[in-house]
């Protein structure tokens, strides 16, 4: 009989204890390396968010109490320097508290974060529950004569009830602004993470230099502005005004051309787009010169393959068509003589570039 009320004595005391949150649990979120957006179905990042919302549902309340706090680190090692690390894993903390804030209405003041540089490439979530003390703990604690035990917190308690006091003035010295909803869609809404997240190139400028115009001593400067990860609106020029050969020899033109760029893939290098040429020529490379208008447009595509944190090379070629408008001259002791007029329209390739891209920010 006694071994039987003891083993039943043991087993509430077994479940009991197994019913009882787990007074320290961490949830690890990857980030890919150089990349600051949170993809939810990488690397497991799915099921570590289903397991982070359902102990939020459970203790949503004693968080919203203030109880217990959410502790967020984030940690980058993967940049050139500290500061940069640490910029990379504070934007990082950010994406794993927007979730929760969109998914489960938690506040930022709910949070506690901290950013480390070095250690790896990711983000842990910690939920630290205050330790209860069983019946049996009671009743031991008291025939160690520690009558008083009971209203007493444990050590570990204690300081968990002091740090969550102070949850919203460490959380306004150590975070950035989460992103609200409207801005920032979760990858499971969507179910094109890689696709509708983006890389470090994502709203950003650079400059670019078309190599191979620059090689054919033509200038060649432009700007883009990539307005979304898989967006960019980008402007090329280009001007030049050449002549020898007792000036009887001329090359001059100048061009602009825009273009709308969709980025594709995961890591957001390849690219579709559509341009438009505008421009005005002068060849004269024999006895007969050529002088007017060009326009038209086309299909563009290409790849960036990435040099460095800054620096790309961008590989492109345009397909489509150009009109041009132009008159017919030569050249008699100095003075250009018209010889007619003429219209054109090229169907092929109408754009090619080797064009270095250097991101301003």
């Amino acid at each position: 009989m006694k071994k039987t009320i003891t083993g039943l004595l043991l087993l509430f005391v077994l479940l009991t204890l197994a019913a009882q949150e787990k007074p320290d649990t961490v949830y690890t979120f990857r980030f890919v390396t150089d990349k600051d957006m949170f993809y939810v179905p990488f690397s497991g990042n799915d099921k570590e968010l289903a397991r982070l919302e359902a102990c939020v549902e459970r203790l949503k309340e004693r968080i919203f109490a203030g109880e217990i706090p959410v502790r967020v680190e984030g940690y980058c090692t993967s940049l050139g320097s500290e500061v940069d690390n640490l910029a990379m894993a504070k934007i990082r903390s950010n994406r794993v508290k927007s979730e929760l804030i969109i998914r489960q209405g938690l506040t930022e003041a709910c949070f506690v974060t901290k950013n480390h540089s070095g250690s790896g490439d990711y983000v842990t979530v910690r939920i630290s529950v205050p330790k209860v003390a069983t019946a049996a703990q009671k009743d031991e604690r008291q025939q160690a004569g520690q009558e008083n035990a009971d209203t007493q917190q444990p050590m570990e308690e204690q300081r968990e009830t002091e740090e969550s006091r102070f949850v919203a003035e460490q959380i306004r010295a150590d975070s950035m602004v989460v992103v609200h909803p409207e801005a920032y869609v979760p990858a499971e809404t969507t179910g094109t993470a890689a696709e509708e997240t983006s890389g470090t190139d994502s709203y950003t400028l650079s400059l670019r230099a078309n190599l191979l115009r620059w090689a054919t001593l033509t200038p060649d400067l432009g700007l883009e502005w990539r307005i979304s990860p898989s967006w960019g609106i980008l402007v090329n020029g280009s001007w030049t005004s050449w002549s020898w050969n007792d000036k009887d020899r001329r090359y001059a033109l100048w061009e602009v051309m825009p273009e709308l760029r969709r980025y594709m893939g995961k890591e957001k290098r390849g690219y579709l787009g559509a341009m438009y040429k505008a421009g005005q020529f002068n060849y004269k490379f024999s006895a007969t010169g050529k002088q007017g208008d060009l326009m038209g447009g086309g299909i563009t595509g290409g790849y960036q393959l990435r040099l460095n944190d800054a620096l790309s090379l961008d590989f492109s070629v345009a397909v489509g068509c150009l009109h041009a408008d132009y008159e017919k001259y030569t050249v008699i002791d100095g003075v250009r003589v018209r010889r007619g007029t003429e219209t054109k329209n090229w169907w092929g390739p109408v754009n090619a570039g080797v064009t270095l891209v250097w991101k301003i920010y």
